[in-house]
């Protein structure tokens, strides 16, 4: 046997629920009424491990306000869960309550699951030489799955099954555990309403898996696919992307694996036995003496628990001495030693333990004095309290400041809004003094919030989201990770002060001046704090011309664009919907009459019986593993060409989803007092610096389907004095190939204004130009988008006409053609083995963590990004030095004309009629400018009385 230690990794929930409902037929219910079902499941699952695997060390871990990270990235995740049973809320305490008293750790930390828990944990103890077991049903968790760490799964009918690499191979046909996240993300999770892609099953997504390795590989060579899959691939790759995320089980919990804190120690015998009494555990109490010690002790301990709770209620533990507790032999202790283990908890900092000044300011004489102190400084971190989340909604309730570590100021403001405002104008030199440097995290927020007050934030900024992004693009950003990470410091969390979120949640306005004060000051002190961390490690990672010329300045740009919002032509909208409705009727009458009955063809499950036992289609249909009928896109789609109604079924969930996801979604979306789409556009979720947008996404909406297009004519102008231009990028990235790869021949077809693929065909088929054929033409398209890509000779045969023989020819030939090209690519990969990063044309890095990983799938993966990362990003950087070009001349030049949205390489402007020329000059110009290349950069422009049109 391994001499290796051995931890354990319970998921408290997984096994409460598996307990309770194991009982669901006959409920352990006892002489006071109560419910015991889960309590009993899960003691008896905990100890038959227990007594099962002697494990070294042992923890459990709890979920504790779902996943913030995870609703904020998709506010739908997992909100079709059912209200959970009142017999696990009840349990829930009693079983704290006895692994307390057993002197078993306790993991949970608030806004996070029990999986993150867990994850990070087993993570950290690979590291420390440790074999980790997580008790888990839960197939997600096989994504951690490593040499050291295993799952340890209850099977039904007793016992337990160890998944190592082997087991996680067969079970999903994956190469390495990694992949489990890419085909979780690819097929979705019903149960945790994570999307996954439209019309991929379990089949399809291991056939992916096994074709393009990743979602990655995927999305970058959709041309191998065909048909509709292509085309609901191509319109979906960004919920994809999503769905890879929110099933991606995070590394990076603020919790700390303490060896001596998570060792088996002795129980609080008596205590526990007490509990058991209370809740009628006669039998149970059997198993665990006998599980513990060969006698019940008579003396009481008064052993506390031996490693606090990891959240944020910060108990210490003290050193205890055990009572007696009868012989020990699980652990090898000596009985009769008088000395229990002992627990060094770690313990951040937070306000109740650091030493710290924070004050408000009264009004009148107080804030005037308060003011002419913080005109004198030349840097100051200044963070917004308000009413609610929404800049266009929120109203001003304090704002606190802090220029000096472990000491700043809050100033309350009153609910009356032109007193607001009055207290705005004592505040305006400040905020508008361009040799003070403001100081904030998300930084944009409070400039929108203060744009509404009619003032506008001058001077240097310094934002310390942005500045991390930088720093390290592939962590998260909020504030309270970021303290706890660089400062060790957990920051009190707003529901301290106003509750969870729900109908009974205050306003911060509710809450007295005293608690604002410690919170919001204790903010900008922390934001402070971590500014004075980052600006170095700015400097350190060659980033600190990225962030002053590019990123901050567009800060500026993004909030101005978020302000002004875009006009939604709302009784279109309504008329579309009203079309959609009309043909979803039709198509549900259509396929009433050939099943021959109504149902809810929105139910798998009674869709599954129409079509397969009653109309029986299939002789022998896939089955799910509870029994129920697969009745999946990928199950679908295959048997559309035969059956007219399995076409109508995939048509009516089609129009469907475009009109409650779009449609119907849209209208809502505008906001009461603007009358416009105000979308947010987010600086540090993509790694490749592309911006993102949320509320609405309007960088998702379909443009691949006819009444997908239609969305777009629903964005118009202010009104008939302006009209919309579009300004698109013209293959900017083949481009940016050309240029970083100095390949001659692709930069003279660009500067001749050549078509880049009859070009390239020309070349590698050795045809005159004129002579290209659409079918020569289109391979070479394939392959100039898709080689930078990793595509290889079979995904370039999949889809195309080619053998794979031909397909290796064509490759070859490409490469011979342009040898600049692959030597660039070879030269990339090698630079990021030696330093781990790879970096975009204005130097904005991306670490690949897995460039020299053993694993031939994870380090193929981190290659192609080693490749294709500077491209994306640069093409990135180069929007954005477009954008505030623009921006910057749209304002100087005093012009009504407004930047609207961004969204890929395109930008989106809402132009005043008579200004129409200049601007298309304008933006032609600062866009094919924005940044030298080699290769001329190309822009094309379209104008319309709506999106559509002018795209």
């Amino acid at each position: 046997m391994s001499d290796q230690k051995r931890l354990f990794l319970v998921d408290a929930y997984a096994l409460i629920f598996r307990g309770y409902y194991a009982f669901i037929k006959n409920p352990r219910i006892n002489s006071k009424g109560e419910d015991t079902s889960a309590i009993m499941g899960f003691m008896n699952s905990l100890l038959d491990v227990i007594k099962r695997e002697r494990p070294d060390h042992l923890a459990v871990c709890f979920d504790k306000g779902g996943s913030a990270d995870r609703v904020e990235m998709f506010e739908a995740y997992k909100a079709n869960r059912d209200e959970t049973p009142e017999g696990i809320k009840t349990a829930v305490p009693y079983i704290y309550e006895i692994l307390k008293a057993m002197h078993i750790p306790i993991m949970v930390k608030e806004g996070y699951e029990a999986d993150d828990v867990i994850g990070t944990l087993a993570k950290q103890a690979e590291k420390d030489g440790y074999q980790t077991f997580m008790v888990t049903p839960d197939k997600d968790f096989a994504q951690l799955v490593s040499e050291n760490i295993f799952m340890y799964r209850p099977v039904f009918g007793g016992g337990y099954e160890t998944w190592g690499i082997p087991e996680v191979q067969k079970k999903f046909e994956v190469t390495d555990p990694l992949q489990v996240i890419d085909f979780l993300g690819m097929m979705g999770d019903a149960s945790d309403n994570i999307p996954g892609l439209p019309g991929v099953g379990e089949k399809t997504a291991k056939k992916f898996i096994a074709q393009f390795g990743s979602m990655e590989g995927l999305l970058a060579n959709t041309d191998q696919l065909k048909g509709k899959m292509k085309e609901k691939v191509e319109a979906n790759g960004e919920l994809g992307l999503l769905s890879k995320k929110l099933a991606t089980i995070m590394l990076d919990v603020p919790v700390d694996f303490n060896a001596e804190d998570f060792e088996m120690s002795e129980p609080d015998i008596p205590k526990v036995t007490e509990i058991f009494q209370e809740l009628e555990f006669r039998r149970l109490i059997d198993n665990f003496v006998k599980t513990f010690a060969t006698e019940i002790p008579t003396t009481a301990s008064s052993s506390p628990t031996k490693a606090s709770e990891v959240s944020e209620t910060k108990e210490t533990p003290k050193e205890t001495k055990a009572a007696g507790a009868g012989q020990f032999s699980l652990f090898g202790a000596d009985p009769t030693s008088a000395e229990a283990p002992t627990a060094n908890t770690f313990e951040r900092k937070n306000l109740t333990n650091t030493s710290h000044f924070y004050q408000s300011v009264a009004s009148g004489m107080a804030t005037k004095l308060f003011i002419k102190n913080l005109m004198n400084q030349t840097s100051v971190c200044f963070d917004t309290e308000t009413t609610g989340l929404n800049p266009l909604t929120a109203e001003l309730v304090g704002i606190a400041f802090s220029w000096e570590i472990g000491k700043g100021f809050y100033l309350p403001f009153p609910e009356d809004k032109a007193e607001a405002q009055e207290l705005i104008e004592l505040l305006r030199p400040f905020f508008e003094d361009e040799n003070i440097e403001k100081v904030g995290q998300n930084l944009k927020y409070d400039i929108k919030v203060l744009a509404k007050y009619n003032l506008t934030v001058k001077g240097k900024l310094f934002d310390t989201m942005l500045a991390h992004y930088l720093i390290n693009a592939d962590m998260r950003h909020n504030m309270d990770v970021l303290a706890e990470t660089y400062l060790n410091y957990s920051p009190m969390p707003i529901e301290a002060l106003i509750g969870k979120k729900g109908k009974n949640q205050l306003s911060m306005r509710d809450v007295e001046i005293e608690k604002q004060t410690e919170y919001a000051v204790e903010d900008a002190d922390i934001t402070l704090q971590l500014k004075e961390h980052f600006k170095n490690e700015l400097g350190e990672a060659n980033t600190q011309t990225l962030f002053d010329d590019i990123e901050l300045p567009l800060l500026r740009v993004l909030a101005a664009m978020e302000l002004e919002g875009i006009n939604l032509d709302i009784p279109f909208l309504n008329s579309l919907s009203e079309q959609l409705n009309s043909d979803i009727i039709d198509l549900e009458k259509r396929i009433y009459e050939t099943a021959g009955e109504e149902f809810n063809i929105a139910s798998p499950k009674q869709l599954g019986i129409v079509l397969f036992e009653k109309m029986k289609l299939v002789d022998k249909p896939k089955k799910t593993k509870t029994g129920q009928y697969k009745t999946g896109e990928d199950i679908l789609s295959y048997l559309a060409k035969d059956h007219a109604i399995i076409q109508d079924i995939l048509d009516f969930r089609g129009l469907s989803k475009l009109k409650s996801t779009y449609i119907d979604a849209l209208p809502i979306q505008v906001d009461e007092t603007t009358g416009r789409v105000h979308t947010d556009y987010m600086q540090t979720v993509a790694a490749t610096g592309r911006l993102s947008s949320n509320n609405p996404n309007l960088q998702n909406i379909p443009i691949r389907t006819e009444r997908g297009r239609q969305v777009r004519k629903a964005f118009v102008p202010r009104n008939d004095d302006y009209t919309l231009l579009a300004a698109d990028y013209s293959q900017i990235e083949l481009r940016i190939i050309a240029a970083l790869s100095k390949e001659e021949t692709m930069i003279e077809a660009f500067k001749n204004g050549e078509d880049i693929h009859a070009s390239t065909a020309s070349k590698v088929f050795n045809v005159p130009l004129d002579e290209v054929t659409r079918e020569q033409r289109s391979n070479a398209k394939t392959v100039n988008f898709g080689i930078v890509y990793g595509v290889s000779a079979f995904g370039l045969s999949n889809q195309t006409e080619l053998s794979r023989g031909e397909a290796k020819e064509l490759i070859d030939t490409y490469y011979e053609t342009y040898p600049k090209l692959k030597k660039y690519m070879s030269a990339q990969v090698d630079f990021a083995r030696d330093n781990g990063y790879v970096q975009t044309l204005l130097g904005r890095r991306r670490y690949l963590k897995d460039i020299n990983s053993r694993n031939a799938i994870v380090r193929g993966a981190a290659e192609r990004n080693a490749v294709n990362a500077p491209i994306q990003g640069s093409a990135a950087d180069i929007i954005k030095i477009a954008m505030i070009n623009i921006y910057n001349k749209l304002e100087t030049g005093d012009f009504k004309t407004k930047m609207l949205l961004q969204v890929h390489d395109e930008l989106v402007f809402d132009v005043y009629k008579p200004e129409l020329d200049s601007i298309k000059d304008l933006v032609k110009t600062e866009m094919e400018q924005a940044y030298k290349l080699e290769v001329p950069l190309d822009v094309d422009l379209g104008t319309g009385g709506d999106w559509l049109e002018a795209h």
